[in-house]
């Protein structure tokens, strides 16, 4: 009986240590590296899974590019990992470039596996350019009519200039810009749709690519059209501003011609009130006059008899005034 659970403990023992070292070393990817011919070692696996790397993510990269002829170190790999890189597209990257027989080395492929890029894409697009289109680009030609122009970049990766090099954006803004310049250099818009060839031409010798990730093969027009014209346009909005600056101004010499008449209007009723209340104090000072001697009874008929003579020919002038704008049919008749 003692034996028989001996052996049980024994077998138990057993099994433990061999789950846990399937589980925790890697034997079927040990035993595919030996077949490969990629010489890793148990320890080496099981110090991968110490510093938390998937064993599969680096020794299947390794025999790979063991089966492709590169020479690769298993270390280099495995920083590559640890450092937050994608290592199968690297091996993939280097193996497409070796065949394409494009020098890249380790060292420059993880660099631009790790600013962000995709290195493979990179690698294919040397091997395959790339055509980018753009939107439609208006520029306006010098006799004002707007030409709208749509082209086609070929464009080749330049390997060289992955790390810290722009991307297509900045290649089709700087497309653009040249697009736009072209056409505004351009003396008739007719000139550039005679020889649309030369929007390509004269882009494509700016040197445009220069700094950026690509190298740019050619520029094609692929598409052409007539817009608007924008120097009529201009012109009309230009007079409709200068007739509304012009009434504004008319409008300003009005409100103030009006503030001078109200201002006219009321020194005048100042002075008519300042008459009358001098006409109110001529009584007054008449009567003093006389009360105190300074003025006579027969002065003060004369006074009146002058103001009677005085209103007597107002009335007159004005009669005659009425006559006349009434005209000789229009006197009333009166009999003799």
């Amino acid at each position: 009986m003692g034996i028989d659970i001996g052996l049980v403990i024994v077998l138990a023992i057993i099994l433990i240590a061999l789950v846990i070292l399937f589980t925790f070393v890697p034997v079927a990817l040990w035993i595919s590296a030996l077949a490969a011919g990629v010489k890793v070692g148990i320890f080496q696996l099981v110090g991968m899974r110490l510093r938390r790397v998937i064993p599969s993510r680096v020794v299947n990269p390794m025999i790979k590019a063991e089966k492709a002829g590169l020479d690769i170190e298993l270390n280099k790999l495995e920083g590559h990992y640890l450092a937050g890189g994608n290592v199968d597209r690297v091996v993939n990257a280097l193996i497409a470039a070796q065949r394409a027989n494009i020098e890249l080395t380790f060292e420059r492929c993880a660099a631009i596996d790790l600013a962000g890029r995709d290195v493979l894409e990179a690698v294919q697009m040397s091997v395959n350019p790339k055509v980018i289109e753009t939107p439609f680009i208006a520029g306006v030609a010098m006799d004002g009519i707007e030409v709208k122009a749509k082209a086609r970049i070929t464009v080749r990766a330049n390997i060289d200039r992955l790390v810290g090099g722009a991307g297509e954006d900045t290649v089709i803004a700087r497309v653009g810009e040249g697009i736009v310049s072209t056409i505004g250099s351009s003396q008739n818009h007719k000139k550039v749709l005679e020889n649309p060839d030369s929007i390509s031409q004269t882009v494509l010798s700016k040197g445009l690519d220069s700094g950026t990730a690509f190298e740019i093969l050619s520029i094609d027009i692929a598409d052409i059209d007539i817009g608007k014209n924008i120097g009529a346009e201009l012109q009309t909005d230009q007079a409709e501003a200068d007739k509304n600056i012009a009434q504004a101004k008319a409008e300003e010499r009005r409100a103030m011609a009006v503030a001078q008449e109200q201002e006219m209007k009321a020194r005048v009723e100042e002075m008519r009130a300042k008459v009358t209340e001098s006409e109110a104090e001529v009584p007054m000072a008449m009567a003093e006059a006389l009360r105190s001697g300074n003025l006579g009874v027969m002065d003060y008929m004369n006074i009146q008899n002058v103001m009677s003579d005085t209103d007597m020919r107002e009335s007159i002038s004005k009669s005659g005034k009425d006559d006349d704008q009434n005209g000789p049919y229009n006197r009333p008749h009166t009999d003799k």
